[in-house]
């Protein structure tokens, strides 16, 4: 690799801090405007960090966070050979006939599996295992699928907040302040709950209210038979399989010293060696290229150019910055630093990665230690873990799982717009840590 870890020259002697966030906001604005796919976007904001010299190449692979891009990679070879065997069909099948295929209903129902399983898995992987099913739902009903895609994004993106496993930044914090998988259930978990309900009831007045399916249509649905779907039960029983032990994986992955990322790709491998083994060497092939070619390379790409423009402002101090004005901001009074480390994490996360935000605010909150007590420290985690969590669900990009649903729908002929989206979720994210900070006041300050 060429390239050396010391800093590089930034072009014509400027600012590295200008650079960096002059290619930030431009990159941004691009992406926003989506004259351009947003992957192209990205990786040219990359390139553009390493030649004006701000990143040099070694210190932009070392900005790509290669955790989140196998795990993503991995969960996506896995779901793609999984709906092969009609699983998902079965799943859209028995939910639909949980709600007599009523259009609102349904939204709920999916939008409570995608919680449940964010909190006890991780966003992303849920995301990759239920936008499969809403789409053949919706598709089946001949509804819009847009009002069930956003509340997936906003469910998993809640529901990930309770637990210690379901959001990448409560991964590091729980590492960094030795907090477990029972702590954040107790602490974030109530809260979680209150806000996914709150939720609820914006995406009824603005969608559920109007959602309407032909009988016919919800007749059709209701007959469906779910058995049948099932077209290859062997794949189903492998599928499952390998699929339980990733997640046992994901679960045990503090304790067994692996990163969720060599999880799933491992899973992915071996779940790709059950798919082929018997097969003469043209049948795997084919097998092989085809299952890669269903991975979301426009998704994964995006993550990587993504990475590289913000370790280029987090290099140039921006992120330092930011948390040294915070602590100005706060003037040492305990309410006020945890209510503003709640919002700039929230705001901050909607528009830059939540992961480097929350790396640099982590030593942040441990040099509190000399000012506030143990039990404030641990108010401070809980501020930084609401914040960043469902700050992610204020735009697009503000969280790994969002861009994985956007990589379904522009596949399915679904795209979601960035500015549309954000226009309404940015203001439902908002409204989530105005009740976040009621509950952190009453319970902790």
């Amino acid at each position: 690799m060429h390239g050396s870890a010391s800093a590089a020259q930034v072009i014509l002697g400027l600012s590295p801090l200008a650079v960096s966030l002059t290619v930030f906001v431009l990159t941004y604005a691009a992406i926003v405007t989506e004259k351009i796919n947003r992957s192209i976007v990205a990786l040219l904001g990359a390139g553009l960090m390493i030649f004006t010299g701000v990143l040099n190449q070694s210190e932009a692979v070392a900005g790509i966070d290669f955790n989140t891009i196998s795990l993503l990679t991995g969960m996506m070879v896995l779901v793609a050979i999984t709906q092969k065997s009609g699983v998902f069909q079965y799943v859209a099948i028995v939910v639909s006939k949980w709600v007599k295929a009523e259009p609102w209903g349904l939204l709920v129902m999916l939008s409570v599996i995608t919680a449940v399983f964010s909190a006890l898995l991780d966003n992303v992987t849920t995301v990759l295992l239920i936008v499969p099913v809403a789409l053949l739902i919706t598709d089946s009903l001949r509804v819009p699928p847009y009002p069930y895609l956003f509340s997936i994004i906003f469910a998993s993106n809640i529901g990930g907040t309770a637990t210690l496993i379901g959001d990448p930044p409560n991964i590091m914090i729980g590492s960094a302040a030795g907090l477990t998988f029972t702590d954040f259930v107790v602490n974030l978990g109530p809260i979680v709950a209150i806000i996914f309900a709150l939720t609820l009831i914006p995406i009824y007045l603005i969608w559920g209210r109007k959602m309407r399916a032909t009988p016919e249509d919800r007749a059709q649905v209701m007959a469906f038979d779910a058995k049948k779907a099932i077209t290859d039960s062997l794949l189903l029983k492998q599928s499952m399989a390998v699929i339980g032990l990733v997640i046992a994986g994901f679960v045990m992955a503090h304790h067994i010293g692996q990163e969720p990322g060599t999880i799933a790709m491992f899973g992915a491998a071996f779940l790709l060696l059950l798919r082929v083994v018997g097969k003469d060497a043209e049948e795997q092939s084919h097998e092989t290229h085809r299952t890669w070619g269903e991975v979301e390379w426009v998704t994964i790409f995006f993550f990587v150019g993504l990475f590289v423009v913000v370790a280029g402002v987090e290099k140039a101090g921006a992120l330092d910055l930011l948390a040294g004005k915070l602590l100005e901001l706060t003037g040492g009074d305990f309410p006020t630093t945890a209510i503003t480390i709640l919002w700039a994490s929230a705001i901050f996360s909607a528009v830059v990665d939540n992961i480097p935000f929350v790396a640099t605010m982590i030593p942040v909150i441990q040099k509190m230690g000399t000012v506030f007590s143990a039990d404030q420290l641990s108010t401070l985690w809980w501020s930084l873990a609401l914040g960043a969590c469902l700050g992610g669900n204020g735009s697009l990009v503000g969280a790994s799982a969002n861009l994985v649903v956007a990589g379904f729908a522009e596949r399915a002929g679904q795209p979601i717009r960035f500015l549309p989206f954000m226009l309404l979720a940015f203001p439902l994210m908002l409204a989530s840590i105005a009740v976040a900070s009621v509950y952190l006041y009453l319970r902790y300050l």
